[in-house]
């Protein structure tokens, strides 16, 4: 079968991919779609350390082909979205309510992929959709309603669980509220649309890029800025909710200083795993936060329904952020196309 796999040098497509068959608790995926994220680049480029040779991809969606045993939840034909999640659901922080938090789910790689040659091959992030069939945790493997087109359902997976959830279930942002964006490429758009959905009644898209602007406010920016400076034209006091989306310590400290009283910085960019940033230590004093967020703090199982149901009733957009569809023989001119700012998100298909 076809995927996508890096070596550590390069990515390249091969067609001679072969994945195990799902044990106890797993999940056997032929994936349809998957949106090419920019974690994926970071794999690529080193940004994100990772083992080789790995099969890529991370975000898609497909037709269940069989499970093992101990499987109930879902059943071959079985439209799903994949998560990346494989969290164990027995520890303190899965009791908790906070899978993304497992320590299970958190840098253990299998290597469930092999080649004609018996190379065997790690999956990334416990997904691989860059693959005609994956294998993931049944956790990890969220049923879907079929008329969810699965080019569009793909995109659940990564870049809406983490905007529309940094939104929801990290910042809990209020009816009312103000929220800046700090770049609007496929996570910030969801960021848009999760303030959108949470009832934010100013909320400002910055991006350098003003061809950007229309697709900001389609997804629900009211405002847009080509700076941050230029923010404090639409909000004099500074924000409610800040969240960087580009991972640019420039830009991290530039959203810290746009909040208000009891503001909330929100990180969602991933700069080099060694950077650091620096802030005045007394602009915090009046009640403001700087955030983490990882996935969203999303609970996939609950999201992805709640977030399926959202766009079956029109007040998610999912079609909206499929830019372009490529099949994965030309998976290097998306790869083109992403790092060129073309593409809110490009997906690949099978």
């Amino acid at each position: 079968m076809r995927g996508v796999v890096f070596d550590g040098k390069a990515p390249r497509v091969v067609d001679d991919l072969e994945v195990r068959g799902p044990g106890p608790g797993e999940v056997l995926v032929a994936v349809a779609a998957a949106g090419l994220c920019h974690s994926d680049l970071s794999v690529i480029d080193g940004t994100i350390p990772f083992p080789v040779p790995v099969v890529l991809g991370h975000e898609g969606a497909g037709v269940v082909e069989s499970v093992g045993p101990g499987v109930t939840h879902v059943a071959p034909g079985d439209h799903v979205a994949l998560s990346t999640l494989a969290n164990c659901g027995t520890c303190a922080d899965c009791d908790r309510g906070r899978p993304t938090m497992c320590r299970a789910a958190i840098g253990r790689p299998s290597r469930p992929f092999h080649r004609g040659n018996g190379e065997r091959l790690f999956n990334f992030a416990s997904n691989s959709a860059f693959a005609q069939r994956t294998l993931v945790t049944a956790v990890q493997a969220v049923k879907i309603p079929d008329e969810i087109p699965l080019t569009s359902a793909a995109l659940i997976g990564c870049g809406v669980l983490t905007g529309v959830g940094a939104v929801l279930n990290r910042a809990r942002v209020d009816r009312g509220e103000s929220v800046v964006v700090i770049g609007t490429g496929g996570i910030g758009l969801n960021v848009l649309q999760g303030a959108r959905i949470a009832g934010a009644t100013t909320v400002v898209a910055v991006d350098n890029n003003p061809a950007k602007e229309p697709p900001a406010r389609r997804f629900g920016a009211t405002h847009f800025a080509g700076s941050p400076e230029a923010v404090r034209e639409i909000l004099p006091t500074g924000a409610d909710h800040a969240f960087e989306c580009v991972g640019s310590i420039r830009l991290i400290r530039q959203a810290v200083d746009l909040l208000d009283r009891h503001g909330q910085a929100v990180l969602l960019g991933v700069p080099p795993a060694d950077a650091e940033a620096a802030f005045r230590v007394s602009s915090l004093y009046l009640d403001k936060s700087i955030l983490g967020c990882r996935y969203g703090s999303a609970r996939p199982q609950r999201d992805i329904a709640l977030y399926a149901e959202l766009y079956r009733q029109g007040r998610l957009l999912l079609d909206e952020l499929v830019t372009r569809v490529y099949p994965v023989e030309d998976f290097a001119a998306a790869v083109a196309d992403a790092r060129g700012g073309r593409v809110a998100r490009a997906v690949l298909t099978f």
